[in-house]
């Protein structure tokens, strides 16, 4: 598998998952209200790594059929040809195959200097044999770990290897090697805090915060403070942040988006920081908004709340915004360059 597809891979379908929150991003995800199978998240958060940095959760056939996706998937042809992309190189389509998915970004053990490494537990039909072919055809090569069998591509260094594997018919892991190994221990009984290896079901303060999220179309839930230190954030800029340690969002796609971005601080004196800074950001959208009315519609939802250690912006992007949205990108992009292919890639 090229290089550049491996990245696109793992790249997009986290988007699907943790890339939530932004207009855009509503063209690949959304999940509804009964996609819980349990009361403490989908059954798939089981093959995730406690350690994870961020959990997100997306039902890929709802918002397929979703008002918005359809106005973006007429007016971004580029998409369109990333999926055929993903689709060639892996044989899966996402549009009809995939019906819901978990996706992860854990520390990467090999180093501080990178936010993670991701993994994304898929859900539909898959044909497996076809798949695994595919793979084989682009360079991976077929591993036995445990009964399963790993179809893995190496990008230089093990710990950033690609693998994909199937934990049972309709369920895949594709990610990072180790997490897809992770996940086979995970998803043999491995789930055993006393051994090491544990779920992130066993993390008690993300799943608390994951059964506090309101009933929406879309979540996800993360660790701030150990993205932020990963992150290659401006010089300075990190020290002036408010301390913030948990965040989520939680949402619903469908003619539009609407949905909820939580902050949990540090302390009551950094929610009142944050409060601050939000508000700060909210008078300078209105002041230049201008006379855009999509825009101004948009603003005027926006509702500041929470309390104590927590801080809550509740927002609605209405169906207007997304049609003005589609008015503004070319109708005709121009094709992206064909990276030629080397041997073993």
């Amino acid at each position: 598998m090229m290089t550049r597809t491996r990245y696109f891979v793992v790249a997009s379908l986290l988007v699907l998952g943790v890339g939530v929150g932004t207009g855009l991003v509503a063209y690949y995800v959304g999940f509804p209200a009964g996609a819980f199978t349990r009361g403490d998240g989908p059954d798939e958060l089981r093959y995730i790594p406690r350690d994870a940095m961020v959990v997100a959760y997306a039902d890929v056939a709802d918002v397929m059929a979703s008002e918005v996706r359809q106005k973006l998937h007429k007016a971004i042809p580029f998409q369109e040809n990333g999926q055929r992309e993903f689709q060639n190189q892996t044989g899966i389509n996402i549009e009809t195959d995939i019906d819901h998915l978990v996706a992860c970004l854990n520390p990467d053990p090999s180093t501080n200097n990178k936010p993670g490494v991701g993994m994304v537990i898929a859900r539909g039909r898959f044909d497996e044999v076809k798949i695994e072919a595919l793979m084989r055809e682009h360079g991976a090569h077929v591993e036995d770990y445990k009964g399963k069998r790993l179809v893995v591509s190496d990008v230089g260094d093990h710990p950033t290897s690609f693998a994909l594997s199937f934990m049972e018919p309709g369920l895949v892991a594709v990610g990072n090697t180790n997490l897809v190994r992770t996940a086979v221990d995970l998803h043999q009984g491995g789930d055993n805090p006393q051994s090491g290896l544990a779920s992130v079901t066993r993390n008690e303060e993300l799943m608390t915060i994951v059964k506090s999220l309101e009933t929406g179309n879309v979540w996800a839930v993360g660790r701030f403070d150990a993205l932020a230190s990963r992150a290659k954030l401006p010089q300075g800029f990190a020290e002036r942040l408010p301390a913030i340690t948990w965040f989520s969002v939680s949402g619903h796609v469908n003619g539009g988006l609407r949905g909820v971005i939580r902050a949990e601080a540090r302390d009551e004196e950094a929610a009142n920081n944050l409060r601050d800074v939000v508000r700060g950001f909210m008078a300078l959208g209105k002041l230049q908004a201008g006379s855009n009315p999509q825009v101004q519609l948009m603003l005027q939802s926006l509702e500041l709340g929470g309390k104590d250690k927590t801080v809550a912006l509740s927002f609605v992007v209405p169906a207007e915004v997304f049609d003005a949205v589609t008015t503004m990108i070319p109708k005709h992009l121009p094709e992206k360059p064909q990276i030629e292919k080397q041997p073993g890639h």
